[in-house]
């Protein structure tokens, strides 16, 4: 395989009209991911007490799940919160409505759940039934919110949309509610939120959390969501619940994502403390300063490094658009898609770079385009001793999953430069044998 011709394949950022049509992968079959959004929807039930899920779907399908929650303690063990409503053939022929139903009024009376989560997977989706009239049917029989989460892998990359869907769906649960100073926090997916700096923010200013999603709270926490004075959304897949929320309850909403950019973070700090009507904490000039002195400082180190940008923990155009900003240079960018948040990211990098795009990410198709691109630095995962045969080094960056704030900015910042002077050695090094 030639480098030369995976690269003819690929757009550069600019060319980039459809984000769906324009981001190519590097292979001819797509990978469809490790885990489809039945998991996601799993994970984000698991962490909302007093609910139930009931899997709608194949053998396989309820096999998979059941044994990735039988041994939590989040999900109650063999007779736990997670059931299912295994299809046959007959149902595929015929429908599974009926099936649904009857395992449903034996979840009211085995369980007597406060709500249920009815997950359709691959096959009922495509059969057709009409879950969504079936989850308004079993709602209004039972008293209890019946709410529908659609995860056919077939239109999906990865698991995430189903955390996104499980999340948004608990929007039915909400009631109306007097404003109080609370927030609440939407789309937390890696580390916990509690050790974070944003928390602790959170905490020394006396602002209480109501719900946190997809993790950390109970039905009644859903419920109560609107009586939030701000939504805090810290990752994409909160966007459409606090979307809905805004329009319903007037609850506005701050996107605080695992940001890098010290000016971004500033901002997101700026829009929350404005929505909650307190003045910003002293505290934040200190670690404002902080972050700035590291830039200032890595600049030097880190002006004319190039790299890839792989899969990390941060937002792909803001974390590579951070990084032209000190020097650096982008030669390639794998992504999942170019959203409408990213859109000035992209205007940022490409006023002095236009790098290639394209799918996030298999490693095996880029053991050459490193060859041909020949970066100093790999951000993301990869086989450090195969890089450094390639005069490349490996920028750790999976601890940056657990953090919002400044502290994201010294984080990646001491990776780069730490990174960058190992890359200088190995270059140095292969030139004087």
């Amino acid at each position: 395989m030639d480098g030369k011709e995976l690269l003819s394949r690929l757009k550069r950022l600019s060319e980039i009209e459809d984000a769906n049509k324009d981001i190519r992968d590097l292979t001819y079959a797509q990978f469809p991911g490790t885990h489809c959004p039945l998991m996601g929807a799993a994970m984000a039930v698991r962490g909302i007490d007093g609910a139930y899920m009931m899997i709608v779907g194949t053998d396989e399908c309820a096999y998979y799940t059941k044994r990735m929650t039988i041994h939590s303690e989040d999900w109650g063990g063999v007779g736990g919160r997670c059931v299912s409503v295994t299809i046959d053939q007959h149902d595929i022929t015929f429908g599974c409505v009926k099936k649904v139903k009857e395992a449903f009024n034996e979840l009211m009376d085995e369980y007597s759940p406060e709500a249920v989560f009815i997950v359709t997977t691959c096959v009922p989706e495509i059969i057709g039934d009409d879950f969504d009239a079936l989850a308004a049917e079993l709602t209004e029989g039972s008293g209890i919110r019946v709410m529908i989460v659609h995860t056919e892998h077939f239109k999906c990359e990865n698991h995430l949309p189903g955390v996104e869907r499980t999340i948004t769906a608990c929007f039915e649960l909400m009631q109306p509610q007097k404003k109080n100073g609370s927030v609440n926090v939407i789309g937390q997916r890696m580390g916990r939120f509690e050790d974070t700096e944003l928390n602790r923010i959170l905490v020394s200013s006396g602002i209480e959390i109501c719900a946190m999603l997809p993790s950390g709270c109970s039905i009644d926490d859903i419920r109560r969501a609107p009586c939030a004075r701000v939504n805090i959304v810290v990752n994409d897949i909160g966007l459409p619940l606090a979307k809905k929320m805004k329009a319903s309850f007037g609850t506005p909403y701050v996107f605080f994502d695992k940001f890098t950019n010290p000016e971004h973070i500033e901002i997101a700090y700026e829009e929350l403390f404005s929505f909650l009507d307190l003045p910003l904490p002293a505290e934040l000039e200190a670690l404002k300063a902080t972050a700035e002195k590291a830039v200032s400082d890595a600049k030097k180190k880190l002006t004319g490094v190039s790299f890839i940008y792989g899969n990390t923990p941060f937002r792909a155009f803001e974390a590579c658009a951070f990084m032209s900003s000190l020097g650096m240079k982008p030669e390639l960018i794998q992504c999942h898609g170019i959203k409408s948040e990213d859109q000035n990211d992209v205007s940022s990098i490409l006023t002095a770079h236009d790098p290639f795009i394209t799918q996030s990410a298999n490693i095996s198709p880029m053991q050459y385009i490193y060859d041909e691109l020949r970066p100093m630095l790999y951000l993301g995962h990869e086989y450090a001793m195969r890089l450094r045969k390639k005069g490349i080094a490996l920028v750790h960056t999976d601890m940056g999953g657990g953090m919002l704030g400044y502290e994201a900015t010294s984080y990646l910042l001491a990776q780069l430069t730490h990174s960058a002077e190992e890359a200088r050695e190995i270059r140095e090094g292969g030139m004087n044998k």
